[in-house]
């Protein structure tokens, strides 16, 4: 089972949604612990909240919603549907662009219920990176609001980089934290606001592997290696590094395409997490194993924390 803030995370939706979709009845968790009130959800939950969100995006209201659902349509009937009001939206403003991308993205998830192999799973240990990066802040964790913060942020990085003399040493990879505390200043309380967190803002992590030498060689007035490992450090060369430790168990997956189709494969991956006695220790890392001009061929390792239920 996941906690809601996990789950929201999964479902790309905010924590605050989905107490919402409890109270009127539209999404119940699958266990409300008695004690502490929290929301624990399952991952085979994730196929009615795509139908709510999908639904929602055509237009129709909570009530509505409600009513179609208890109808049971069949993913061929919510396809039309989709489809029709992707014809309204095209032609509407430019700026509905980024919506439409997620409304396919609910699409390609809902269709590909029960037909996704969890078989590329792989559970292993991630080492440590010396990265040099930049930071952003998104509005939510989902495609549409991490995008457009990522892309310059990676763009500025390459830009900074090659101008200051280095060269990357390996692939691109992006990490997230709540805006919030963070998991470094999460103490007791912070924990347990984890727990039914999962709504806001969240800070984007956008990174180049690169070495020591190649730093000094630069001039760079920190070098990474200042024993505080997970800390960024100034390099006064407009962009920061950072040691980040790697991840102790970490339930890896390949997603191929654009990150704004990521979707599919994300709720894959918790699908394997829960069928498989783990539990989500955080946000996913992005590794960025290749990413040619055409999107269409990027390779992505999805890095998700986990550890033993």
């Amino acid at each position: 089972m996941f906690t809601i803030g996990d789950f929201a995370r999964y479902g790309r939706v905010s924590a605050r949604m989905l107490r919402h979709y409890d109270a009127i009845g539209l999404l119940r968790p699958a266990r409300t612990d008695p004690v502490s009130g929290y929301r624990f959800y399952e991952a085979a939950q994730l196929a009615r909240l795509n139908r709510i969100i999908a639904l929602k995006d055509l237009g129709f209201s909570l009530q509505q919603v409600a009513a179609i659902l208890a109808e049971e349509l069949s993913a061929e009937e919510l396809r039309g549907m989709l489809r029709l009001r992707q014809a309204e939206l095209e032609a509407a403003l430019t700026a509905a662009g980024a919506r439409l991308a997620q409304v396919e993205a609910r699409l390609r998830t809902i269709e590909s219920e029960g037909r996704m192999s969890a078989d590329d799973v792989v559970v292993k240990r991630t080492g440590t990176v010396l990265l040099a990066e930049l930071r952003g802040v998104a509005a939510s964790y989902g495609p549409e609001d991490i995008g457009p913060v990522i892309t310059p942020l990676y763009a500025e990085l390459c830009r900074l980089l090659e101008t200051a003399g280095v060269t990357p040493a390996g692939p691109g990879l992006a990490y997230y934290e709540a805006v919030a505390g963070g998991a470094a200043a999460r103490g007791a309380a912070g924990a347990a606001a984890h727990e039914e967190g999962g709504d806001g803002a969240v800070v984007v992590h956008a990174g180049l592997a690169v070495t020591s030498e190649a730093l000094a060689k630069a001039g760079a007035t920190h070098d990474g290696s200042t024993g505080r490992p997970g800390i960024p450090d100034a390099t006064g060369l407009g962009f920061d590094v950072v040691t980040l430790p790697g991840l102790e168990c970490a339930a890896t997956v390949v997603h191929r395409g654009p990150m704004s189709r990521i979707l599919p494969t994300a709720q894959n991956l918790a699908h394997w997490i829960d069928d498989n006695g783990y539990r989500s220790a955080g946000y996913a890392r992005e590794l960025y194993l290749e990413c040619p001009p055409d999107q269409e061929k990027w390779v992505t390792e999805i890095q998700e924390p986990v550890a033993r239920v």
